[in-house]
């Protein structure tokens, strides 16, 4: 399906695909489907924690690190090896030597089938 648009006095015309409100039919507004949270209903001194969470950890009401520590699974031989979110280096496994996660920009990225838990603090 195609919507033909003449502008001009040169009759040019232009060839878009069809917007998406036209296309498909929107569900009915629901209501409690969605949680929006304006800016001025927020308590500021007991902001709710995932609002908190949300901000840079140094604008948040008491400064706490994105990062943390997590046990990790390895998926062969399900040795349980102790690695950093955000580890800068590749990590292996202690007993088998596969590759438990590789680093990226910021949190590191776990491989296929392993598992991991956060540790406590």
């Amino acid at each position: 399906m195609e919507c033909t648009i003449r502008t001009g006095k040169a009759k040019f015309e232009r060839y878009y695909p069809p917007p998406l409100f036209v296309s498909k039919v929107l569900p009915a507004f629901e209501p409690h489907l969605f949680k929006m949270v304006l800016h001025a209903d927020i308590d500021l001194l007991n902001p709710p924690k995932e609002v908190d969470q949300r901000r840079h950890k140094r604008k948040r009401l008491v400064q706490s690190p994105n990062s943390f520590f997590m046990d990790v699974k390895c998926a062969g031989c399900f040795n349980i090896t102790t690695v950093f979110s955000h580890s800068q280096t590749v990590v292996l496994c202690g007993s088998c030597s596969a590759v438990l996660c590789t680093p990226t920009g910021g949190r590191a990225r776990l491989t296929e089938g392993c598992s991991f838990r956060r540790k406590a603090d």
